[in-house]
């Protein structure tokens, strides 16, 4: 999907990192690693001793991007892509936040930065959803006919990969140019490269990876352990031409069915999700959090539901805890139930406050 630059959205995307912001970056030399920050030409990711150095530090040697390298490299028409930038200016802070809890993913944001002409990646696709910023100059996306079914796994490196997607790609399904404010939706799996048309282009990718099937057989596992059926001996295949075996294993099944559908595996889905998103908090010095204490008082909470009751649990087993530690501490449980859950308590007599230093 592609959707157009248009008015003051469209001005806020292009201000999602411009050429100003972006040089300041990578000025920041001490940030970066080969990892972090690379170069690929012509499909190919650079070695890293073609554009890195050893700089000597407070710490000992460390080996780093060089910008004099850098900016050699660029010249011969190398790509550069800027990985894990999400946290680095606020309004790339901002956009993965809302990517995070709008899709109840993981998300990361890269940049690439390339030249007229000049092609990074080939054909290929992304075992993520992909949405595409374009901030600076215009870039040229080709969007390829066939589609990899969900893929969760990428197939390698090497020439012998990036033959075979140019062959699976299929053909040519649309083109879209792209300009500053405009944004790129490519579904996960689906096949697509991009090459800048005219002078330098800048965009910023979104990758968004929600939680999908696979959690479930870590999730289980150790759930259904609880459950003795799943700690019991299989009984051997040849027993009475498999029968006992089909009747067993037919039963954990069934059971396996009951405890994904229960409202406690939701729960602890919901809470793997949050988990997953994590809790972004901006720094305010000079000036320090204060500090809330309580203490149990030995009656009952109120009861709380969804992953909030995990926290509450482990809050009425403390002498005195420190509810600021709390919401640290359990950080997969939206920050609004945790405050709720203590002034239930609180208004119900469970929970009283405690001064301290």
């Amino acid at each position: 999907m592609h959707i157009p630059a248009e008015g003051e959205t469209g001005a806020a995307r292009r201000g999602l990192l411009d050429w100003a912001t972006f040089n300041d970056l990578l000025a920041q030399s001490s940030i970066w690693t080969h990892a972090s920050l690379q170069l690929v030409h012509s499909g190919r990711q650079l070695p890293a001793e073609t554009y890195c150095a050893e700089v000597q530090t407070m710490s000992g040697p460390v080996v780093r991007p060089s910008p004099a390298k850098m900016q050699v490299m660029m010249a011969m028409g190398a790509t550069v892509v800027a990985n894990d930038v999400g946290a680095l200016t606020p309004p790339l802070r901002s956009v993965c936040d809302t990517l995070r809890t709008t899709y109840a993913a993981s998300v990361a944001a890269n940049v690439y930065c390339s030249f007229k002409g000049v092609q990074g990646f080939g054909p290929h696709y992304d075992t993520h959803d992909v949405f595409a910023v374009q901030t600076e100059g215009e870039k040229l996306w080709r969007l390829y006919r066939n589609r990899e079914s969900d893929p969760v796994d990428y197939p390698g490196e090497g020439e012998e990969v990036r033959r075979y997607l140019a062959s699976a790609c299929g053909p040519v399904m649309r083109e879209v140019r792209m300009r500053p404010g405009d944004v790129l939706y490519i579904p996960r799996g689906w096949y697509h490269d991009a090459l800048a048309v005219e002078g330098a282009s800048l965009h910023v990718t979104l990758s968004v990876t929600p939680l999908y099937g696979r959690i479930l057989f870590r999730l289980l596992e150790s759930a259904a352990m609880q459950d003795p059926a799943f700690r019991a001996w299989l009984p051997p295949a040849t027993r009475d031409e498999g029968r006992p075996l089909a009747a067993q294993l037919a039963d954990l099944g069934q059971r396996l069915a009951a405890l994904a559908a229960s409202p406690a595996f939701v729960q602890e889905i919901a809470m793997t999700q949050q988990r997953l998103m994590g809790r972004s908090s901006d720094y305010c010095l000079p000036e320090r959090i204060s500090l809330t204490r309580y203490s149990p008082t030995g009656l009952m909470p109120p009861v709380v539901r969804g992953p909030a009751s995990v926290a509450m649990e482990w809050a009425m087993t403390q002498s005195v805890f420190v509810l600021e530690d709390m919401i640290a501490q359990f950080d997969f449980v939206p920050e609004a139930d945790l405050r709720a859950a203590i002034e239930a308590a609180v208004h119900a007599g469970a929970l009283k406050p405690v001064a301290g230093a």
